[in-house]
């Protein structure tokens, strides 16, 4: 019989309750009373997943359609996800920094025009010695909504990409990536947050690694002429606003409700470049931005220009009228708005506790009425590795606690009592996830309309949560129903690398469209180009060819099941351009074009069109075909290019 048997315990469980026995101090500091439990330590909170795991509250019967939202990170797949919830069913991908060959993103002109427009000239240039239009890879972290005063209005979700220091914009009736803007002077971006009040409005961004600035091969041995950026980009435009010079690393950040504040963790305050330098000073601090002191430079034109950007010095040693630097302990990770507007949660990390700072004295802050530890009205203990914080819009709050691997829900003005010397316990429960929980966010949560429903866990590890797939596990998305007194795990979700964020919204916020609008200003420019060679763009089917130039436009409509133009002729060596609209309005209809031997795949949507460039340099006859599946012909759907030698 094997140890597991003879315990009657699983490596699940050893491993659960090994992690608890190193959290058994901290729980007793908190009033918690430990049990034990076949030879680990469980807080009663531990015996409720099982339960609610059977109670099946998460199933959305086949035929129903789920209450909300998810827009979750793909993480280095460089995509945004979206999810049904409660269900958990994985509904779209949306390419946004990736090469994806189902829809053609980063293949077709439309979307290589969007990658690459938005890109400095430095590395424009760079690229283009590397024979590439756009990086084809990303990283995305933090899934972002657009927001009017304070609650999700649904026109826009925002992202950035870490590894290639660039945000991107999703137009949400569409469900399509539309801007894509390169941050200049700034180092992967991080954190990534939204204006709330008036709307969005700005979209901050944390720029985590320090660089000399300007980044050109000079101070580059000298680490304390590095520096990191604070960004302000036009929500609207999609253009660069104003820049903040700091102090250390951002991590993450956040807005308030009043469109006065932004804040941002900051972890290396000690300004090095390894490890033991990065770690060597017991406090860091989180960084307060005064947006109105910020605008009021940059509009009377007091300001350093970097690359063409607006940027103002709000270094500690500054002393500038833009920034307070709270400190805190070492190595705070991420600032979480409450929905109520009153305060703002900064985890610890490498803390067990978390700080709760009112946005109210942060005026005072600024006036100098009160110094900057004053801010902080709570610190209360958590659990080992508090990373963020999330809400239920009734006075609790709800943080992921990445040693302990669980979820731990504690009231906030229970914590502001207890730091008043009254002696009460905040922590209303200890919850067991699986495992290493990173990111966590509750229903509508981001916003002021937070509804206290469910709450996703995003665990970093699945280890045997799942059938062995090899090496490369999934991660495990877990769901928590938080409606009542006591979290309920409802939901096991295995997911492929990696979802690092993400927001649930109600499914009223958000009303995308079934069948595009042809005039769309999307199609603009092929609407010109149609018209510079003398047709109606979706109702002309035409092969135009520059023998000068050697570039053909072949104008094509699909209908299911055909394409208007069954076979077309090129010469060898030609570049060709096929331009195709999809006819048909009827939902659920879309079209593909691919060319066989060719590298070319794209989507076309119902009234949409789209097109694609390659060079024709081999001769002989080479299919096309829709491969997107459109009607019981669909395998006829096909056409010719001949291609003369």
């Amino acid at each position: 019989m094997s140890e597991e048997n003879k315990t009657g315990m699983t490596r699940r469980d050893l491993l659960g309750n090994s992690i608890k026995v190193a959290a058994v101090g901290s729980l007793a500091g908190m009033g918690v009373s430990p049990m034990v439990v076949g030879g680990g330590v469980l807080t009663a909170a531990t015996a409720l997943p099982l339960a609610a795991m059977a109670s099946g509250t998460a199933e959305v019967p086949p035929g129903q359609l789920d209450e909300y939202y998810g827009f979750w990170s793909g993480g280095h797949s460089g995509e945004v996800r979206v999810l049904g919830l409660p269900s958990m069913r994985e509904l779209m991908r949306i390419p946004v920094f990736n090469r994806e060959s189902a829809t053609g993103w980063g293949l077709t002109n439309e979307s290589k025009k969007i990658l690459s427009e938005g890109l400095t000239p430095e590395t424009k240039e760079f690229l283009h010695k590397q024979g590439m239009v756009s990086y084809d890879h990303g990283d995305t972290h933090h899934p972002r909504m657009s927001y009017t005063d304070g609650s999700y209005d649904g026109r826009y979700l925002y992202i950035n990409d870490k590894s290639n220091t660039r945000i991107a914009r999703i137009r949400l009736d569409i469900m399509k990536t539309d801007k894509v803007l390169e941050i200049p002077n700034a180092h992967a971006i991080h954190g990534l947050r939204l204006q709330r009040y008036p709307k969005t409005g700005y979209v901050f961004c944390n720029s985590e690694m320090r660089i000399p600035m300007p980044n050109n091969g000079h101070d580059m041995t000298d680490p304390k002429k590095y520096t990191c950026v604070f960004s302000a980009v036009d929500g609207e435009t999609m253009k660069m606003a104003w820049q903040v010079m700091v102090s250390g690393n951002l991590d993450n950040c956040d807005a308030d409700y009043k469109g006065k504040y932004a804040i941002s963790t900051c972890y290396n305050s000690e300004e090095g470049v390894t490890l033991a330098e990065m770690t060597a000073s017991p406090s860091d601090h989180v960084v307060i931005f005064n947006i109105q002191a910020i605008e009021a430079a940059v509009k009377a034109g007091k300001v350093a220009i970097h690359n063409g950007v607006a940027v103002v010095d709000g270094r500690k040693e500054a002393k500038s009228p833009f920034t307070r630097y709270i400190p805190i302990a070492n190595n705070p990770h991420d600032a979480n708005a409450a929905p109520d507007g009153k305060y703002v949660i900064v985890s610890g990390k490498l803390s067990p506790t978390v700080y709760v700072i009112e946005w109210d004295k942060v005026d005072e802050l600024f006036e100098g009425k009160i110094g900057e530890k004053d801010v902080i009205v709570a610190n209360p203990e958590i659990g080992l590795g508090p990373l963020h914080t999330t809400f239920d819009g009734r006075g609790n709050a709800y943080t992921s606690v990445f040693l302990d691997s669980q979820i731990v829900k504690w009231n906030i003005d229970d914590a502001i009592r207890q730091a008043k010397g009254e002696k009460v316990n905040p922590v209303r429960q200890k919850l067991d996830v699986h495992y290493q929980v990173g990111h966590t966010n509750a229903s509508m949560a981001e916003s002021k309309d937070a509804d206290g429903k469910w709450l996703v866990a995003l665990c970093k590890f699945s280890k045997d949560r799942f059938l062995n797939v090899g090496p490369l596990k999934p991660e495990n998305d877990q769901l928590i129903d938080i409606s009542g007194d006591e979290m309920k795990l409802v939901h096991d979700g295995p997911t492929f690398a990696e979802p690092h964020d993400a927001i649930i919204v109600h499914k009223s916020k958000v009303n995308p469209v079934e069948v595009y609008n042809k005039d769309d200003p999307m199609f603009a420019d092929l609407h010109a180009l149609a018209k510079s060679d003398g047709l109606e763009l979706g109702k002309d089917s035409k092969v135009i060819r520059d023998e000068k130039t050697k570039k053909v436009r072949v104008y094509m409509l699909s209908h299911a099941p055909t394409f208007s133009m069954t076979d077309f002729s090129v010469k060898k060596g030609d570049e060709v351009t096929v331009i195709i609209t999809n006819i048909d309005d009827v939902v659920d209809l879309t079209h593909g074009f691919t060319m066989v031997g060719h590298n070319v795949c794209m989507e076309i949507g119902p009234q949409a069109t789209a097109s694609v460039t390659f060079k024709a340099d081999r001769a002989g006859v080479w299919y096309y075909y829709c491969q997107w599946f459109c009607h019981a012909l669909h395998m006829e759907m096909q056409g010719r290019m001949l291609v003369e030698a």
